[in-house]
């Protein structure tokens, strides 16, 4: 064994990124090889609104071996089809980003061009009609993605909403189980290595000492190691995403839970909706410069469906990234690297993104500058793409008479941003890095439903007449409607896999 290797590892903070870090890192290490410590405090409380989810959620329940039904019933989880945008693009507007992928998965050709072109000559039908996540959506039925590329349900895609407090629950569980030691307490003091910096050692008002090679700041927006002891810096993105403030209040269920999270613009910003199986999540995310907190808790409080369980409970924040998200041998996963707003539910997805580059880019103990590098180089482009998709929804808006609104419309874009919508409206074809979260299919619904339409397309469709072109989009439409008329109801799958019906987690149902 090289005695270089880290043997020995603390987890900052618990909440999501904390029990999700050890989730994993005891299931790939295991204990024999690392042995595990977490450290939180029961008086600190945790943000816990992260509860809607995208796709790549299945890769990390993949990596631990999470079974569906258990971790439904556990988590008070319901599946989830896409984000509708209420009143974003002009007042009145609504439209779904759906997850999954338009068309039909055996097109030859690229079939977001097949539509702007029939659209172009003014002889098709709304985007929408040709996504099956979003005829589902809006039929409030489910059903899991098929493998066989023939099949209109292999173009489906789904992710979760669920409770953040319980399926931290349910991680601590399992970590607990597989040899992570958790203490209860709060760091009241840090050692540094007098030559290199590195942490040594975490002190806890209980009396614990806390040594190890590796250190994971999960302690939230307070960076606690990572900016307080090792002052990484923090890049502000408010100059893009103005947002600065949220209310977040749970009420009572009204009704069977829809198959997808609801963003609705509000004047100084926008409010969530998330169903659950026991109750729905709300918030409102708001500039302070536009709105008092009084008068968004009331925007906010006017707007539930049902009864509120609790008070609305403010989170302040500044938009933006730690300009190292690993510096010396402590790596920052969640609001301790950064935080960007939940428009996207992708709070949950970048804890998890750094958590597969921190496997991949495991270090030895004296944690190899150039993989300290890489980590930060990959991080710094997840971050950066994520913001420039959020950006899209702010700055591709018609003139709204309100303050934020017309300031969003206004603002100078990033570079990246600016590019690819440009791309987009002169050709149609949708530039993205291979590293990018976010696909073709969601770049084109939100482009689309933001009011954005190309001036052309891939000239590649001239080689077929615009008959044939409308011919093959009517077969698409009617494969698509006839598909999602056989799903299942949202609610009866959801009851069914609960109950044990469906055991496999991301397996078809029989």
């Amino acid at each position: 064994m090289n005695d270089n290797r880290v043997k020995r590892l603390v987890i900052l903070g618990g909440g999501t990124a904390g029990w999700m870090t050890a989730a994993a890192l005891s299931k790939v290490i295991g204990p024999h090889a690392c042995r595990i410590d977490l450290v939180e405090s029961d008086e600190i409380g945790t943000i816990g609104v992260g509860e809607a989810t995208i796709p790549t959620i299945h890769w990390f329940n993949q990596l631990i071996g999470v079974q569906l039904g258990e971790f439904m019933r556990a988590t008070q989880a319901t599946y989830k089809l896409g984000i509708e945008f209420a009143d974003w693009a002009r007042p009145g507007a609504v439209y779904l980003h759906p997850f999954g992928h338009y068309g039909l998965g055996s097109d030859s050709l690229p079939f977001h061009h097949r539509w702007i072109r029939a659209r172009l000559e003014k002889a098709t039908d709304d985007l929408a009609e040709y996504s099956l996540t979003t005829l589902a959506a809006r039929a409030g039925k489910f059903a899991f993605p098929a493998q066989d590329t023939s099949s209109p349900l292999s173009t489906l895609g789904y992710a979760f909403h669920f409770d953040a407090s319980l399926f931290a629950r349910y991680l601590r569980t399992y970590s607990e189980a597989r040899g992570v030691r958790r203490f209860e307490g709060k760091v009241v003091k840090i050692d540094q290595h007098a030559e290199t910096g590195f942490i040594t050692c975490l002190h806890t008002d209980k009396g614990d000492r806390l040594e190890a090679e590796l250190y994971v700041d999960c302690s939230g927006m307070a960076g606690i190691l990572i900016e307080r002891v090792l002052a990484a810096g923090f890049e502000d993105w408010s100059h893009w995403l103005p947002c600065n403030r949220a209310l977040a209040v749970p009420c009572e269920r009204a009704g069977a839970p829809i198959p997808y999270t609801r963003s609705t613009a509000r004047t100084a910003g926008w409010q969530w909706r998330i169903p659950l199986q026991h109750r729905t999540g709300n918030g409102y995310v708001y500039c302070s410069q536009f709105i008092s907190d009084d008068e968004a808790a009331s925007v906010l409080l006017g707007n539930l469906d049902g009864k509120p369980l609790a008070e609305p409970r403010p989170i302040r924040f500044t938009p933006g990234r730690r300009k190292k998200a690993w510096s010396k041998n402590v790596v920052a996963v969640g609001l301790s690297a950064g935080f960007l707003e939940p428009l996207e539910s992708t709070s949950i997805h970048l804890i998890q993104s750094a958590i597969a580059k921190l496997l991949s880019l495991f270090p030895t103990r004296d944690c190899d500058p150039y993989t300290v590098e890489q980590f930060n180089r990959v991080m710094l482009q997840e971050y950066e793409g994520v913001r420039d998709f959020l950006v899209l929804h702010y700055h591709s808006t018609a003139l709204k008479p309100q303050p934020l609104w017309q300031y969003c419309r206004s603002m100078p874009l990033p570079e990246g941003l600016k590019y690819k919508e440009e791309h987009f409206s002169r050709t149609g074809r949708i530039v993205i890095a291979p590293e990018e979260i976010f696909r073709d299919a969601s770049w084109l619904a939100v482009l689309v439903g933001q009011g954005q339409m190309p001036t052309d397309y891939n000239p590649l469709l001239d080689t077929i007449s615009s008959h044939d072109n409308r011919g093959y989009l009517r077969h698409v439409k009617d494969v698509l409607r006839s598909a999602c008329a056989r799903l299942p109801n949202h609610e009866s799958h959801l009851q069914g896999v609960i109950a044990g019906a469906h055991r496999e987690l991301g397996k078809p149902s029989s």
